[in-house]
C-alpha cells in the first residue's frame, strides 16, 4: 500500500517500510511537523506551554500509534491531554474544553482495521485549513528536526470526556429528551467493535431508549467491512427485523458517520440521515417563527437536501467535497446545519464536525415528534437514487481534459464546477458529478436521479462520452 498524505493529515496500512505503508518514522515526522507548525500558528509569551488533546478510536494498532504520538509531542515540549478511547467529535470537543492548542485523532475512519491515520485539529478542534495542512506536509519532509532539552519534555494527563460531550448534546434545546424517554424506542446498535460500543450505548441509556448491542465491544476487530454502507449491515438489518425494533442504528469506527436501518429490516439509507435531521431542524425553527435558514452539503449528496430546505422556505448551498470545504461553506452561509451525504451530520449549536451522537439524538427527537415508522418517516421524503462509479486513468492530464470537455458539452446545463464539474439537469431533477481523485488517476462519477436504473442510465451515458473523448 501507499502513504496516502493529504491536508488532513497521513493515512496508511501498518507494517511494511516509509512511502509504502504508515511507520514509526512517518508517525514521529508528522507529529514534528505538527508541532512546529503549531508555534508559528499559535504565538505565545516565552515560558507559556502549548496543549494538544490526543483520542483514538479502537484500532489494534492504535496504542502503538498512540505512544509514538504521544512521545514526539512531550520530545517537542507540548503538554498531552490523553483522551484514550474517543470518538472523532468527542476529541474534537475535548480540544474547547480544555483550551488546548490543538488535537491529533488516531483514526483511518470507516477504513479496514489494518489503516491507521493521524487526523490533525487546529485549536478550535476542527480540521486544518488546507494551506495548513499543506506547510505541515512540506515541514515533515524536512531533515533538521530539533527536540526540546529534558527539563523542557512535556507532561501526560489522562481524561475520559465522553460523559462531557453527552452531556453538551443532551443540553441542546432541539433535542427533546421527554418525547424520546415517552416514545420507549427500542434500538439495535451496530458499533463495529470500536469506540461507538462505549459512547452510545450510553447515550441511548440516558435518551430512555432501549438498546441492543451488536459488535459492541471495542476491541479493533471489526465484524465486517466497517464503512457504514447497506451491503455492511445486513446483520443488523436481520436483528431489527428478529427483535421487533424500531430501528437499527449504524456507526463507524470513530463515529462521526451515521446510518439508519428502517424497522421492516429495510436501509433507511445514509444519504437521508442528514436530511431527516435538516428537516427536523427546519421545522423547529420554523415554529420559533425564524425564516430563511440555510443548510449545506457537498456537491456529491442528494438533491433531497435542497428539496426539504426549500420546502421549509430555507436557502441550500452546495460546497466542495470534503468536511472541511462544507464546514467552510457552513460559516460563510451562517447554516442551520449541515453535513456530507456519507452520514455525516454537522450541527454548529453543538460544535463544526461530523458527530453521530447528536445525528441520533435529532433523529430520535424527529422520530418521537412525527409518532410514525421509520419506513413511514422515510417516504415523506423526496425519493432519490445514487450511482456511484469511476474510471481508473493513467494520468490526471486525461481527468482536466474530461472535465473541460464535459463543460463544454453540456454548457446549457446549470453547471457547478468549484470541484470538478457537476451537471444539474433542473428539468429533471437529475444531476451527475464527475471530480478527480485527490490520491490517484480516477475520476469518480456520481449520478443521482428518481430512480437507481435512471441513475445508472445517467451514469452510464457520461462514461460513454468521457471513453469518447479518452479515445479521441
Amino acid at each position: 500500500m501507499t502513504l496516502i498524505k493529504s491536508i488532513s493529515g497521513i493515512r496508511g496500512t501498518i507494517g511494511g517500510k516509509p512511502g509504502d505503508a504508515l511507520t514509526p518514522i512517518d508517525i514521529v515526522k508528522f507529529t514534528y511537523a505538527y508541532c512546529a507548525k503549531l508555534r508559528e500558528r499559535i504565538s505565545k509569551p516565552a515560558g507559556e506551554r502549548y496543549k494538544v488533546v490526543v483520542g483514538k478510536d479502537a484500532r489494534i494498532s492504535g496504542e502503538m500509534v498512540e505512544n509514538l504520538v504521544v512521545g514526539s509531542l512531550l520530545a517537542c515540549g507540548v503538554d498531552v491531554v490523553k483522551a484514550g478511547f474517543a470518538s472523532t467529535p468527542t476529541t474534537e470537543m475535548a480540544v474547547t474544553f480544555e483550551k488546548a492548542d490543538g488535537g491529533i485523532i488516531l483514526t483511518a475512519s470507516h477504513n479496514p482495521k489494518q489503516w491507521n491515520a493521524l487526523k490533525l485539529l487546529n485549536e478550535k478542534g476542527e480540521f486544518l485549513n488546507a494551506a495548513e495542512g499543506q506547510a505541515i506536509l512540506e515541514c515533515a519532509e524536512q531533515e533538521n528536526f530539533s527536540f526540546c532539552d529534558v527539563d523542557q519534555i512535556g507532561v501526560v494527563e489522562e481524561i475520559d470526556f465522553t460523559d462531557r460531550h453527552l452531556d453538551a448534546v443532551l443540553a441542546l434545546p432541539t433535542v427533546d429528551v421527554e418525547a424520546i424517554k415517552a416514545a420507549k424506542f427500542k434500538v439495535v446498535l451496530d458499533a463495529v467493535n470500536s469506540v461507538g460500543g462505549i459512547i452510545m450505548p450510553r447515550l441511548l441509556k440516558r435518551l430512555g431508549v432501549q438498546c441492543i448491542e451488536l459488535n459492541c465491544e471495542p476491541t479493533g476487530q471489526f465484524a465486517h467491512n466497517p464503512e457504514p454502507l447497506p451491503i455492511n449491515l445486513e446483520e443488523l438489518s436481520r436483528t431489527v427485523v428478529k427483535k421487533r425494533a424500531d430501528l437499527g442504528v449504524s456507526v463507524d469506527p470513530d463515529v462521526d458517520r451515521l446510518a439508519f436501518i428502517c424497522e421492516n429490516g429495510e436501509p433507511f439509507v445514509e444519504e437521508y440521515t442528514l436530511v431527516s435531521v435538516a428537516d427536523y431542524l427546519l421545522e423547529c425553527a420554523e415554529k420559533a417563527g425564524q425564516s430563511g435558514m440555510t443548510t449545506v452539503s457537498n456537491l456529491s449528496s442528494t438533491r433531497a437536501l435542497r428539496d426539504v430546505t426549500e420546502k421549509h422556505g430555507g436557502v441550500y448551498h452546495a460546497s466542495a467535497v470534503g468536511e472541511v470545504n462544507v464546514t467552510t461553506k457552513m460559516y460563510e452561509v451562517g447554516a442551520l446545519i449541515g453535513g456530507e451525504g456519507n452520514g455525516g451530520v454537522i450541527y454548529p449549536a453543538l460544535h463544526s464536525g461530523r458527530d453521530a451522537m447528536v445525528g441520533v439524538a435529532l433523529f430520535l427527537s424527529n422520530l418521537a415528534h412525527k409518532k410514525m415508522k421509520v419506513s413511514e418517516l422515510k417516504k415523506t421524503y423526496p425519493q432519490y437514487a445514487i450511482a456511484k462509479n469511476k474510471i481508473q486513468l493513467s494520468d490526471n492530464a486525461l481527468i482536466d481534459k474530461i472535465l473541460s470537455e464535459m463543460k463544454k458539452i453540456y454548457a446549457n446545463e446549470n453547471i457547478n464546477d468549484i470541484d470538478g464539474v457537476k451537471i444539474n439537469f433542473e428539468s429533471r431533477c437529475e444531476w451527475v458529478h464527475l471530480r478527480k481523485s485527490n490520491t490517484e488517476p480516477i475520476i469518480r462519477i456520481y449520478a443521482e436521479a428518481a430512480t437507481q436504473e435512471a441513475a445508472e442510465e445517467l451514469a452510464g451515458t457520461i462514461i460513454t462520452i468521457a471513453n469518447n473523448i479518452i479515445n479521441a
